[in-house]
């Protein structure tokens, strides 16, 4: 039988060694692909702005952080070169972020390294055990988090591995 939890588990702590372990892992897989200096955000904003542009009044909210927090993630994309700014078409007031070309190739490999550590970890993992993390996970977002993970962010797949 497993270990019982008793309530002076640290999830936080051992949450915050897995988020600091994927976070070095995703830039380890982005530098082989000849991406050196990931962020922690690239991933969930690159992935977004492949759908498509975005508001810069949008990225923070979009990344649960203030919008001056937000427009740092934009300055480091522009100054990264993956991004560029443009007046939105339908309000000339809005400033939207694109990717550029050099950001397209950028997004796809976050893509691909993402996806590769995904399926690292379905293949480790039995498939219940798989299922309760990502229940545990969900349950320690806050309510808007949660529902833009239920929107966005599909269960692990069920059954044999």
């Amino acid at each position: 039988m497993g270990r019982v939890s008793t309530g002076s588990y640290r999830f936080g702590d051992l949450l915050a060694l897995a988020r600091a372990s994927w976070v070095a892992q995703m830039a380890a897989a982005l530098e082989e692909r000849g991406y050196p200096g990931y962020r922690r955000t690239d991933a969930w904003i690159m992935r977004r702005l492949l759908a498509g542009p975005l508001a810069i009044t949008q990225v923070g909210p979009l990344l649960n952080v203030t919008r001056q927090a937000g427009r740092k993630f934009v300055s480091g994309l522009l100054d990264r070169g993956y991004a560029t700014t443009e007046p939105d078409p339908h309000d000339g007031r809005r400033m939207n972020v694109i990717l550029t070309a050099a950001g397209h190739a950028y997004a796809a490999a976050v893509a691909e390294a993402m996806g590769s550590l995904n399926q690292a970890l379905v293949d480790q993992v039995d498939p219940g055990d798989l299922a309760a993390a990502d229940r545990v996970l969900r349950a320690v977002l806050d309510e808007g988090t949660r529902r833009r993970a239920d929107q966005g962010i599909a269960p692990p797949p069920a059954g044999p591995r």
